[in-house]
């Protein structure tokens, strides 16, 4: 089976935090399978653990890993040792944060560089803007990612909806494959992704996070 991503992908987000029911390698593996079932045809996954159990799926891998700092806003594999240990444990491709905000770690151009050169994976750079997505290019990245788009303190205040706009605009400038992801919680809002010119599309918390999906409907509902 490829581990390269297909254009019109389906890109299933399997991340819990710690504070969750479903958080583990155990659970994120079930909920691969599930995705893989249901037509996905890539994961993503934060940590090595996760990303180790995820692959059992047999699909594509995205890996993320989340390395927090209390003085720094990028979290997102910020540095090498983060992608190596994805590597490892099996990601056949490398999310990071390629906005320029602080951070403790590597350059991101010199990290997409030592990714692709060093680990020999491809890279899935995270952004938030059109400025960030064209300097992504320039840096090598393999994808391009609206990721971040309304979580950068520059792209605040988050919007309800997904950035279509930013995806449309990318896709315009860029051959490189632009993947739409961040707020999209509706099988129509994915198909507009698609039809604004993106290769791929990330879905993560309405359909991997039952307790945000009860939430949605307890606000309707309860009361």
């Amino acid at each position: 089976m490829s581990h390269k991503l297909e254009r019109g992908s389906l890109i299933v987000s399997c991340q819990a935090r710690a504070d969750n029911p479903l958080h583990g390698p155990m659970f994120m593996g079930a909920m691969a399978l599930a995705a893989r079932d249901g037509g996905a045809r890539g994961i993503r996954a934060n940590g090595p653990q996760d990303v180790a159990a995820v692959k059992a799926a047999g699909l594509p891998v995205i890996g993320i890993h989340k390395v927090f700092s209390p003085d720094v806003p990028v979290y997102i594999t910020p540095d090498f040792a983060s992608a190596a240990a994805l590597a490892e444990a099996g990601a056949d491709i490398i999310a990071l944060d390629c906005t320029p905000r602080p951070r403790r770690g590597d350059d991101p151009a010199e990290l997409v560089r030592r990714i692709r050169d060093g680990l020999g994976r491809e890279v899935f750079a995270d952004i938030s803007t059109l400025d960030e997505g064209l300097a992504a290019v320039d840096m090598g990245a393999t994808y391009i990612s609206t990721t971040l788009s309304g979580y950068t303190d520059y792209t605040q205040p988050k919007p309800k909806g997904p950035d279509l706009d930013l995806v449309e605009k990318l896709a315009a400038r860029t051959s490189v494959p632009i993947v739409a992801e961040g707020r999209y919680n509706t099988p129509e809002l994915a198909r507009a992704a698609i039809d604004a010119g993106a290769y791929a599309v990330v879905v993560g918390t309405m359909i991997t996070n039952p307790r945000e999906i009860t939430k949605a409907f307890a606000r309707q509902v309860v009361g």
